[in-house]
């Protein structure tokens, strides 16, 4: 997954240690600079290729969990296109990650192909480094969004695999017709 000779960080290494041990479904990267809602791939299928769209299998499903985000948004889900992130109004403030701009080692990636982990990356604000005093108002233009955004986890398919005595099956591996992305059961 990683560029070899790419060094991981520390932490990186630790989080995603942590997202393999935890049968996490659903995670939101938060970074600044922009105003929308990235969704997996973030590396192109192309790598030399810019802005090059590159879908999961399971693409329904993120622009769904990047919709319920941007939707909930009160300056991402604004029409102005004279605002900061208004080049994305016409895509209802969400894009395909690869599509913005391809990069490889994106946790996005790392999670759906490795975990049964749905991540999008949240660009909370055009300031990359906002000002102390701009956080207080950030945070309540995303509050309702990430709370919303959270209760997505709700959605789709919900039980327990067991075998015939009722017994938790740790692992199983289970596929979704039409879809060529496979997930496994927790403990």
């Amino acid at each position: 997954f990683f560029i070899p000779g790419f060094q991981v960080a520390p932490e990186t290494k630790a989080v995603m240690k942590w997202l393999r041990s935890i049968p996490f479904v659903l995670s939101a990267s938060l970074h600044g600079g922009e105003l929308v809602v990235t969704y997996p791939y973030d590396y192109s299928r192309h790598p030399m290729e810019e802005k090059m769209f590159s879908p999961t299998p399971d693409e329904k499903v993120f622009k769904m969990l990047a919709k319920a985000y941007a939707d909930a948004h009160p300056v991402i889900s604004d029409r102005s296109e004279l605002r900061c992130g208004g080049n994305f109004v016409k895509r209802g403030g969400i894009i395909n990650g690869a599509e913005w701009y391809s990069f490889t080692g994106g946790m996005a990636d790392f999670n759906y192909l490795h975990t049964n982990c749905f991540e999008v990356t949240v660009e909370v604000g055009c300031e990359k480094f906002p000002l102390e005093e701009e956080l207080f108002t950030i945070w309540h233009e995303n509050k309702g969004a990430l709370l919303n955004y959270m209760e997505m986890v709700h959605r789709g398919i919900k039980g327990i695999v067991s075998d015939k005595f009722g017994n938790p099956i740790k692992n199983a591996r289970i596929s979704v017709r039409g879809i060529q992305h496979d997930v496994t059961t927790g403990t």
